[in-house]
């Protein structure tokens, strides 16, 4: 690019956006890129305070922002069709989400981006909910120009995966086991499973059944394989998670899962939480274990955890280990969740 005087620069080809601000009315661009200056344009560039622009000279090393700025789009979304380009806007571009489901972040890789100077990828938190719609990130190059080398150094560097992921929701069967003898003999009325059942409806699921149980555990086990040999994609298991004598929940996870992965999570609302998988047919279904404060609690562990079991995502006790750190919920007047720091 070359800078010239406005005045001197009628007949050139502008090579960037040039941007007005006029404070609580707009801003937005007057000229775009590839822009062809007039005689009529100049005392609208000198308004904007440009008394110099940047014209573009033809250079086969150098890519201009917008071009880069693609580059880096296709970086983020490997042509995947669940994520859309907003329109380019001074060498910005946005990511979109195009279905419902749960951000995936390659970490490596959008560090990988981040660190290699003059370019940046900004998202939100993954391992999220997204919905139709949403921007999940944004990014640009920092120059207007920059080595057409650099780009494709930095495409090699993060070549194998796209850093963003969604994966779908999908109508997943989900069982519910009610436990608890003041339930069970009609004491108290059951207040678990409405909540329960809203949550998983709200991700798309389907409740298969919902199924009774007094605190006991024989009768715990048989519940649960009859819903798994039944074919529910999940089991979630409400009551009876403290180390209270009477609840025998945890050893019905236990005994009729094959891998567990916690019992306790470093999450409040939410310590009491169990997580388990059992085989079936080639699949892994999550059995869950549900403390008494996802009935009462706005939000707890079981939302930052639920989603991920929706898309079948897998998720490990490293994972629910860090959770510790953004896993105090503080239970604010005003709920914004997921717009706040728990779970983050």
């Amino acid at each position: 690019m070359k800078l010239m005087k406005t005045e001197e620069a009628v007949g050139q080809m502008l090579c960037h956006d040039i941007t007005q601000i006029i404070p609580g009315v707009t801003k937005g661009p007057v000229f775009r890129k590839g822009h062809i200056i007039t005689k009529e344009d100049v005392p609208v560039l000198l308004s904007v305070g440009k008394d110099n622009v940047y014209i573009w000279e033809v250079n086969e090393s150098m890519m201009h922002e917008n071009d880069a700025a693609m580059v880096l789009f296709d970086i983020c979304t490997g042509g995947q069709k669940t994520m859309r380009g907003t329109e380019i806007k001074e060498g910005k571009i946005g990511v979109v989400a195009e279905t419902d489901g749960v951000l995936k972040i390659d970490r490596e890789r959008l560090y990988a981006v981040n660190s290699f100077g003059q370019m940046m990828i900004a998202s939100r938190h993954g391992d999220t909910v997204v919905k139709k719609g949403d921007q999940i990130a944004g990014t640009r190059i920092i120059p207007l120009i920059i080595e057409k080398e650099k780009m494709e150094a930095v495409k090699k560097k993060t070549a194998g995966a796209p850093i963003f992921t969604i994966l779908p929701f999908h109508q997943k069967r989900v069982g519910i086991l009610t436990t608890g003898n003041e339930v069970y003999y009609g004491r108290i009325q059951d207040a678990f499973t409405p909540v329960v059942r809203a949550k998983v409806e709200e991700l798309g699921g389907q409740v298969c059944g919902q199924t009774v149980c007094p605190d006991d555990a024989e009768a715990e086990i048989g519940a649960i394989r009859k819903f798994l040999d039944e074919g529910a994609e999940m089991v979630l298991c409400t009551g009876g998670m403290s180390v209270d004598p009477d609840d025998r929940t945890p050893l019905a996870i236990r005994t009729a899962a094959d891998e567990v992965v916690t019992y306790g999570a470093p999450v409040l609302p939410g310590a009491m939480f169990m997580l388990a998988y059992a085989e079936r047919n080639g699949k892994r279904i999550p059995i869950c274990g549900l403390p008494g404060c996802v009935m009462f609690s706005r939000r707890t562990v079981f939302d930052l955890v639920l989603p991920r079991l929706m898309v079948d995502d897998t998720v490990t006790r490293g994972e629910i280990d860090r959770m510790g750190e953004g896993g105090l919920c503080l239970n604010c007047e005003v709920c914004t969740y997921p717009n706040c720091g728990f779970g983050k």
